[in-house]
């Protein structure tokens, strides 16, 4: 049974060394090695398949000594290697650091292959000669047994194979997929055996020798010819490195720059914005965000909608693909064990042997509650930004049977809340975006009884129904906008009632079976804020009560209050602190003009950031509170790069610079900007609001900051306001 998400089902790849591009990705320890026993989540996947599963270099015998390593291109890996103390044939000795091993390894989407040049270089005095081995292992497990959510093995898999100095592996696949993963080497090996191939490396004093290798993936219907296994693939890296480097670089010329004094900041943001470069999938031809690596490279609808969601400001054309692609899997028909209704956003795309045999429903499986509002809710925002009225067009019908599944999903007794029970013995327990099992519990600490209403949730129905108001009134549907606003504002009105709880002076986390009030201090509340689903007065009393200390520990606001009874600094949804939950708290704190709450978080994230590695920002991180261990402590195993994480300090940017478009009517309002107290200045170029755009430059003021508009194009006034 697939009740959850959580990642922790394999040994931490803490440290792991990744690097993606499209679906193809490889994670490997930061020593360049993948182990070739044990459970561990290392290895090079493609479509939900660990293709390869183990690999190894061995110098004389022993693994090489790790000595620096480094992904920061996203598609590229760096490692540089030293030996240790080596003891060769005829008594002959290597001394340790005598050899240096420059292992570059670079993915190529597009040929579905990796690319790897072994340069090794002898900095002694005297010539060197001695053995070098590479050892391999395919397995190509799904990636849930990878997971270790599901023991199956399918398939069958043919004895790897050596023909014309290539290494070969092949398996059939219980999908009726042929998968086949093709080593070939440059120069070849000089001794082959089962799969491991063996070299006589001879380098003389100064100089150097390399090794090239390529391991090219495929897979085909059984039915089709596997052509390539006739081709001599390319082992030169070429221009492959100018390539990618260009084609990144073309993705982020299209985003809104970004500079401030700060240093932090802006290596931050540059991260932020790489990784999600690094993220970017494709699917039909549409690009889209995946969730995060290694566990969660799919189409995920509710992490997918949030990310395009973040960065509306600095890159609104995702949203646009994402959308598209999203209603072209809405639900049609009603498949309980896929959880699929007429109407309801897709949760998650697989494409792994697992799920296209059958034996687990993710081919396309929806045991999600939030992706549908959600997705209603970033058409709206998306058009705000861009002017767009084609795109809710064309999404006319999608929209409106979206409208329909909230209409009637879950709402058994008329009490007009979006709620969930799984009906899936293989789906999520939980389905709201704390999806562990435990995630959703009560103040005595037992597990909540479904339906549940999340307070998120409700709040997402209310502004995507506002949202989607907006547009009908644009193309003259009046009626329908009134009804919707209607609905959206009784919906406000029960809302406050029933989800208030008066002893916490916050938002319940959710109403279960029997509309009983969960009464924990979460951080749920602060979505529900970002929506301006609450009145006035209880939304600023619940941002109060999130930013007290057994909520919010000097890193950001945890997803659970320490002073409740289920608080684990390491659990999943039960105390750790996220990233993006934390960027969209703090646009509640803003809705409600709670501007010191916003800055603080902003603050706490981002030097949060400082501690990990290139300024990574992890999936989630411990709550343990800033005054135990001056640095953030990590989630075992956080996703890195993980994609609302890696969008949450650009959300924050945006957020707390008071960023309010109305392409519709050529106008940017700038509301309340404030500044961080570590920054002084924030520039934006090349801000986009419909056709036109914008440059302006963010100064700090005694009573916030100053706004100097630099530069607009196209028809566009950009207003300050208090």
């Amino acid at each position: 049974m697939l009740a959850k998400r959580h990642p922790a089902m394999v040994d931490s790849i803490a440290g792991a060394v990744t690097v993606k591009s499209l679906d193809l990705y490889y994670v490997v320890a930061s020593d360049a090695q993948i182990p070739l026993k044990g459970e561990h989540g290392f290895g090079l996947y493609f479509h939900d398949c660990r293709f390869l599963g183990g690999y190894r270099m061995a110098l004389a015998g022993l693994e090489p000594i790790v000595l620096a390593s480094t992904a920061q291109k996203g598609y590229a890996a760096l490692f540089e290697l030293t030996n240790p103390d080596l003891e060769v044939e005829q008594g002959q000795s290597i001394p340790k650091d005598e050899l240096g091993i420059r292992w570059e390894r670079m993915l190529d989407a597009k040929q579905t292959c990796v690319r790897e040049v072994m340069t090794i270089q002898n900095f002694g005095h005297q010539a060197h000669g001695f053995p070098l081995t590479l050892h391999f292992r395919a397995g190509f497990e799904d990636i849930f047994n990878v997971r270790g959510l599901v023991r199956q093995d399918l398939g069958k898999p043919q004895r790897a194979s050596w023909r014309e100095g290539r290494l070969h592996f092949v398996h059939h696949g219980a999908d009726r997929l042929r998968r086949t993963a093709m080593i070939a080497f440059s120069p070849q090996p000089d001794a082959t055996h089962e799969t491991t191939a063996e070299f006589r490396i001879d380098v003389p004093a100064g100089e150097t020798r390399t090794i090239a290798v390529t391991i090219e993936l495929n897979e085909c219907s059984e039915e089709a010819e596997a052509n390539h296994l006739n081709q001599q693939p390319t082992v030169a890296l070429d221009n492959l490195a100018g390539h990618l480097q260009a084609g990144s670089e073309e993705w982020l010329e299209r985003h809104t720059k970004f500079c401030s004094d700060s240093l932090l900041l802006n290596g931050i943001v540059e991260r932020s914005l790489r990784d999600l470069a690094m993220l970017r999938s494709d699917l039909g031809n549409r690009e889209y965000f995946a969730a995060g690596v290694p566990w969660f490279v799919a189409l995920f609808g509710r992490d997918s909608l949030i990310v395009a969601l973040e960065m509306l400001a600095f890159q609104p054309e995702v949203a646009a693909q994402t959308l598209r692609l999203l209603a072209s899997y809405q639900g049609r028909r009603t498949d309980r064990w896929r959880e699929e209704q007429p109407g309801k956003i897709l949760h998650e795309l697989r494409f792994g042997e697992l799920a296209g045999a059958g034996n687990v429903p993710h081919a396309r499986f929806y045991g999600t509650v939030d992706a549908t509002p959600l997705f209603l809710l970033l058409l709206g925002r998306h058009a705000a930004w861009t002017g767009d009225l084609g795109l809710f067009r064309e999404l006319q019908e999608p929209v409106e049977r979206a409208l329909g599944w909230i209409a009637r999903a879950g709402d058994d007794h008329g009490e007009g809340y979006l709620k969930y029970r799984s009906t899936s013995e293989s789906g999520l327990i939980n389905q709201g975006w704390k999806d562990s099992a435990d995630a959703i519990v009560r103040t005595d600490g037992a597990i909540a009884k479904p339906p549940i209403a999340l307070v998120e949730v409700q709040g997402y129905v209310f502004a995507a129904k506002h949202a989607i108001a907006d547009l009908y009134e644009r193309i003259g549907r009046r009626d329908r906008a009134r009804e919707l606003r209607g609905e959206a504002e009784r919906l406000r009105t029960r809302f406050n009632r029933d989800f208030w709880c008066e002893d916490q002076g916050m938002f319940a986390l959710a109403l279960e079976a029997r509309r009983r009030r969960l009464g924990v201090v979460s951080s749920n509340p602060g979505h529900a804020l970002w929506t301006g689903i609450a009145d006035q007065g209880k939304g600023r009393r619940t941002v109060r009560r999130l930013m007290q200390d057994d909520m919010f520990g000097g890193w950001g606001v945890r997803t659970l209050s320490t002073a409740e009874r289920r608080y684990n600094p390491v659990g999943y949804h039960l105390g750790t602190v996220w990233p993006h939950d934390n960027a969209l708290l703090a646009a509640g704190c803003r809705r409600y003009g709670e501007d010191d709450a916003a800055l603080r978080i902003f603050t706490a994230i981002t030097e949060a950031a400082m501690h990990f590695r290139h300024h990574r920002l992890p999936e989630a991180m411990a709550g343990f509170p800033r005054s135990d261990f001056q640095v953030p402590v990590h989630y075992p195993v956080a996703c890195h790069p993980q994609a609302w994480a890696a969008a949450a300090v650009p959300f924050l940017v945006t957020t707390c610079l008071g960023l309010e478009p109305d392409a519709f009517a050529g106008k940017l309002r700038i509301v309340r900007p404030r500044l961080p107290d570590f920054v002084n200045r924030i520039a934006l170029r090349g801000l986009r609001v419909g056709e036109a755009s914008t440059d302006l430059e963010f100064w700090r003021a005694a009573d916030g900051a100053e706004v100097n508009i630099q530069r607009t194009s196209g028809q566009l006034s950009v207003e300050v306001g208090g």
